[in-house]
């Protein structure tokens, strides 16, 4: 047995323990939730018009272009078909990038192109405010900070914009619409996940659309009511730090502090200290195959509170005898990073399960 794998049976069997003693609160039942959160994402349906212009290589077809998410939200794509003589339909799996980055950031595509070499196709997104979605392209994620705080300030509940996580969740929803019309797409074998944003962004379309069969949340799982109440909401609140020191002038404080973080989180995010926060939503996703990839040390997703998480998620599992289909691999004495380890832990709980 290499080191790895023994390093990682030592943290599940403490994981085991820290579950156990972690209280998990009340939710809703997971079909209310899943309805509210649907309700809650739903918009005008368009149609995708994909286009996409494509490059030949000996082991693949990338595919660059996009489809439209709603009437003017035009979503960059990348897709990476693999090339296998006589093989015509293809398991799929969509990874998506953290807060700053785009699709083709380089540990979306250290998860995406070995996949391919093992027959996977491989998708990514420009999540909202991120990459080609801002004309001339992103600055890292100050468009994102800047919409995110329009959002706020934004009283027209008619119109109401979600760029903080609902928005491109819901783009995600449409992507495996448009993913599951192509012919050479596999529509039983989709797997989703992704890293930081992209990670709490993956939980939340999986939690809704059982076409995703299988899941990796890449430190992603925490719990937003969690480090509210224990004042531990500084690291998450970080991602876009400027949009909240506005919002707290708005309010007439001169810094940040758990009541003005509240409010912006109410605002911009409803419902995701409740029946939306991270632990009720992983439950929506049982039965189905869940990877969870966590630090003990992460700022943005604090232990106490990712215990809280996999709390929920382990007894959704158990209550439909499906322990087997989750992992929750916590390394230890490590922040808010995907590593090596990540990807490798990642790529092969895909290839496990999709191509059984």
């Amino acid at each position: 047995m290499n080191q790895l794998r023994l390093k990682y049976i030592i943290a599940a069997l403490l994981l085991q323990t820290s579950v156990v003693l972690a209280q998990t609160p009340t939710y809703p039942p997971t079909a209310q939730v899943a309805v509210d959160f649907k309700a809650l994402l739903q918009r005008p349906i368009v149609e995708a018009k994909p286009s996409f212009t494509v490059t030949h290589t000996d082991s693949m077809d990338i595919e660059k272009g996009s489809i439209y998410t709603e009437a003017t939200e035009k979503m960059p794509v990348v897709i990476y078909k693999p090339v296998i003589k006589g093989q015509t339909k293809f398991p799929v799996v969509i990874f998506l990038h953290g807060t700053g980055g785009s699709k083709d950031a380089g540990e979306v595509k250290a998860v995406l192109l070995p996949l391919v070499k093992r027959g996977i196709m491989a998708v990514s997104i420009d999540a909202r405010y991120h990459g080609e979605r801002v004309e001339g392209g992103a600055h890292g994620s100050r468009e994102y900070v800047t919409a995110a705080y329009q959002a706020w300030k934004t009283n027209d509940a008619t119109h109401h914009a979600y760029p903080f996580l609902y928005d491109t969740s819901y783009d995600l929803l449409q992507l495996v619409d448009y993913l599951v019309t192509r012919p050479d797409v596999n529509a039983d074998r989709i797997g989703m996940g992704g890293i930081s944003m992209g990670g709490m962004e993956t939980y939340m379309a999986a939690a809704v659309d059982p076409r995703i069969k299988v899941v990796v949340v890449g430190i992603a799982a925490q719990s937003f009511k969690w480090v509210l109440d224990n004042n531990q909401w500084q690291g998450r609140a970080g991602t876009i730090s400027d949009a909240h020191k506005k919002a707290a002038a708005d309010l007439g404080d001169t810094g940040l502090n758990t009541a003005n973080v509240t409010a912006v989180w109410n605002k911009i995010l409803p419902g995701v200290t409740g029946e939306f926060d991270c632990p009720s939503l992983l439950r929506l996703i049982a039965p189905r195959p869940l990877l969870i990839l966590s630090k003990d040390k992460d700022a943005n997703n604090p232990y106490g509170g990712a215990q809280i998480a996999f709390a929920a998620a382990t007894d959704a599992y158990k209550q439909q005898k499906a322990g087997n289909n989750i992992n929750i691999v916590v390394q230890p004495n490590l922040g808010h990073v995907f590593n090596a380890e990540d990807t490798w832990l990642s790529v092969e709980w895909f290839a496990r399960w999709l191509l059984k």
